[in-house]
């Protein structure tokens, strides 16, 4: 059974209320519940969905790329890594460009669990977003991008000013 929120529990955030990052926090907390209920018996694929789409559209991407597209450090990624292949979804091999560094591919195992969770995934993004118009959830993904561009920025931006 799904507990609610605060607020449907009649609980008052407070000055939360008004704070774009909790507010998205607890819908990241709540989306991600949603989507575990719903989706069981894949092992580590559903929890690292996202990345495994992203190893699918960038075959052979170096991990420490990979790391800067989800925004983990190299070493939190590795044993996310290790993980997805144990369970033989992913492959990483040297790369041929510098031998220090791995390239990740999914396997044909990890090719055919993404082609089972997609279904899956798009129910979820149907629960997540069925009150929303197209024209909404396109502005909504808009604003989310801006969000995370400014936060980019505002990490570029402190690294300069950190080494100067």
């Amino acid at each position: 059974m799904r507990k609610k929120s605060p607020a449907a529990s009649g609980l008052q955030l407070g000055s939360m209320a008004d704070q774009v990052g909790y507010r998205l926090r607890l819908l990241q907390i709540a989306a991600f519940k949603d989507f575990e209920e719903k989706i069981y018996g894949y092992g580590s694929a559903p929890r690292y969905y996202g990345l495994l789409v992203i190893i699918e559209a960038n075959p052979g991407s170096q991990q420490s790329h990979l790391a800067e597209a989800i925004h983990l450090q190299p070493s939190s990624l590795v044993p996310i890594l290790d993980k997805l292949q144990n369970e033989k979804l992913i492959e990483r091999r040297s790369s041929t460009v510098d031998r220090r560094s791995k390239t990740v591919w999914l396997t044909p195992q990890g090719v055919k669990i993404l082609a089972q969770l997609r279904p899956l995934v798009a129910e979820h993004e149907r629960r997540l977003t069925r009150s929303f118009s197209a024209a909404q959830k396109k502005q909504f993904l808009k604003f989310l991008q801006q969000a995370d561009q400014d936060l980019q920025i505002s990490s570029v931006m402190a690294s300069s000013a950190s080494a100067a």
